[in-house]
């Protein structure tokens, strides 16, 4: 996408789930135009990892995805009230791990001219797609690795 035809304004609903936390986790997110079109859907694999770091991933990977839509303004929604709260100032980041993550996520947004992060509840319909998304990649890698399988 050309930046003449870039949009004003994306949405973004992320979600990062693993199982056994930490164990195998996968990343999911959805972006939607101002007007709630799909603009891209993604979930993928992403190693082991416990779930904030998911949360994190997700994210980073929504926003990388974003700025092929826009370089204006992101509006991003996530279930993690603890990433929300870290990213918007209100928590400090103690974990090494979690502090990498943060600060490319605060590398990345410099992309835009404004980012903002915010919680929703997981009853949130985009959010439900995303964790079913990310559940679905966890699905397949644990049928992958059944014995007989």
């Amino acid at each position: 996408m050309s930046s003449i035809s870039k949009l004003p304004k994306v949405k973004i609903f992320s979600d990062g789930a693993s199982r056994g936390n930490p164990g195998p986790s996968a990343a999911a997110f959805i972006i939607l135009s101002a007007d709630d079109k799909v603009l891209k859907r993604c979930s993928r694999f992403i190693g082991v990892g416990t779930n904030n770091q998911a949360e994190y991933r997700a994210l980073i990977s929504a926003l990388e995805a974003a700025s092929d839509f826009t370089d204006q303004e992101v509006d991003c929604s996530l279930d993690s009230e603890l990433v929300v709260k870290q990213l918007n100032g209100d928590y400090e980041v103690h974990n090494l791990v979690l502090k990498g993550l943060w600060l490319e996520v605060n590398r990345m947004k410099k992309g835009f001219r404004n980012v903002s992060f915010m919680y929703v509840r997981r009853t949130n319909l985009y959010i439900q797609q995303v964790d079913e998304m990310a559940n679905e990649i966890l699905d397949d890698v644990e049928n992958r690795f059944k014995p007989g399988a």
